[in-house]
């Protein structure tokens, strides 16, 4: 990974003095404010919200049955079908009118999930977002290029409301518009960028295209999220860039962006913010919940939120919970893939990062790529589709690539993939979320 000079690095750790008293709580500190907010967060859901007390219910336990953490476990998991089932407002806690803001999903998979904020909802969001800004070494008076979407989508509103709280000065610039997003770059000067992972490619490619030199931009610090993304990854973007590629966590159902978040000091997984969201990991076959540094499904429930509390929300992410190392609060691993996302080929579990990891170890392979499931008979078949690098677009670099990587995905996955290396712009880009898997498979 890329070496940064000490000096650098040393300006971007805060001061003990910078941070909150959460931030260095203890964990008996942090566990008994867990308990209240835990206890008063269920008594919430259980009085106003409908499903959860009809969920309790049929479980046979009730808000008074908690009087521990372990207790938790003896209530209901959330999903997402619940907010659906439930759309667009009936997860809500408070009277519609005491509702500040809306947010909403896509809906690409039916209806959108709909969530909702009050006044102090808005507020705790902007603060652990600006916790999180200033985890990765954003300060006061920094300049914040926010290229995630605004909208329904939370993560520009949710990244520009923190900036704004940490006291950055924000540059609303949003998706799209790659050679405009450049030109601000270069103009404006941000220290800091928060986008997608693959968006930032994507500005990286237009860099290049440009001929200019990503290494002599402003920033110093890109703050990523939305998407699983791997450590070969991160270090492609810090080595292009030579800035702080940081982590940062977070769903719309939960919150938002700023649920956890990479320090830039150690950069080994993202610390969540115990004293607003309760983590547990589980299997995600049986729900039994896991001790620490087992990997499992992560679940959350809110502790703070009024507008729309959330029980054991099942993230479907896949990761495992960690002592904390540079702030008290413990830490997840970074997603490696998620419980619903994950593809079975012919038998064998395959996540999106597995294939990532292959593509990054070969150096005439770019980050681009996406994979095609489809059958043939009564047999699955998958096709990596991944673009060359611009030096690498020749015709025999390009098939001894992608017998490479074949066969690495042979030999690690224990699946036969069809290749196909394209020239540079042969993936259509996204402005948000990279579409990895295209299933072309008939529904049963």
């Amino acid at each position: 990974m890329l070496q940064i000079a000490p000096r650098k690095l040393a300006r971007m750790v805060p001061e003990a003095s910078e941070l909150d008293r959460f931030e260095t709580a203890s964990r008996a500190e942090l566990a008994a404010w867990q308990r209240e907010k835990l206890r008063e967060t269920l008594h919430h859901a259980y009085a106003n919200v409908p499903h959860y007390r009809a969920a309790f219910d049929a479980a046979g336990v009730h808000p008074r049955d908690f009087s521990d953490l372990p207790d938790l476990a003896r209530f209901p998991f959330t999903a997402k079908a619940d907010l659906r089932a439930n759309y667009p407002f009936g997860m809500f806690a408070v009277p519609r009118e005491e509702v500040a803001r809306i947010h909403a999903s896509s809906g690409t998979t039916g209806k959108p999930t709909v969530v909702g904020y009050t006044k102090a909802d808005i507020d705790t969001w902007a603060d652990v977002v600006a916790r999180s800004i200033r985890a990765a070494g954003g300060r006061p008076g920094m300049l914040v290029h926010v290229a995630y979407g605004y909208g329904l989508f939370t993560g520009g509103l949710g990244a520009h409301y923190g900036a704004e709280r940490l006291g950055c000065t924000v540059i609303p610039m949003s998706g799209g518009m790659t050679e405009r997003q450049v030109q601000l770059i270069q103009d404006f000067k941000p220290d800091i960028i928060m986008v997608t992972p693959s968006y930032m490619l994507a500005i990286l490619d237009e860099f290049r295209r440009q001929g200019l030199d990503p290494r002599a931009s402003s920033l110093k610090v890109g703050i990523f999220g939305a998407e699983p993304w791997t450590n070969a990854m991160r270090q492609e973007i810090e080595e292009a860039f030579d800035l702080h590629a940081v982590d940062i966590y977070g769903l719309s159902e939960v919150m938002g962006p700023g649920v956890a978040s990479e320090c830039v000091e150690t950069k080994d997984g993202l610390h969540i913010w115990e004293d607003h969201f309760y983590p547990e990991v589980i299997d995600p076959q049986t729900g039994v919940v896991l001790p620490d540094g087992e990997e499992g499904e992560l679940v959350f429930t809110s502790l703070t939120k009024q507008a729309m509390p959330v029980i054991r929300y099942r993230t479907r992410d896949l990761t495992r919970l960690l002592p904390g190392t540079a702030r008290a609060m413990r830490r997840m691993e970074k997603i490696t893939g998620r419980s619903d996302d994950m593809m079975i080929v012919r038998g064998v579990n395959v996540f999106p990062s597995q294939i990532e990891e292959k593509i990054l170890t070969i150096p005439a392979l770019s980050a681009h790529y996406q994979v095609v499931l489809s059958r043939e008979g009564r047999m699955d078949t998958m096709t990596i589709r991944v673009e060359a690098r611009p030096e690498a677009d020749i015709a025999d670099l390009r098939e001894a690539a992608a017998d490479r990587l074949c066969q690495a995905v042979k030999d690690t996955i224990g699946i036969t993939a069809t290749v196909d290396v394209l020239a540079p712009g042969g993936i259509e880009r996204s402005l948000g979320k990279a579409r990895r898997v295209v299933d072309r498979r008939p529904r049963e």
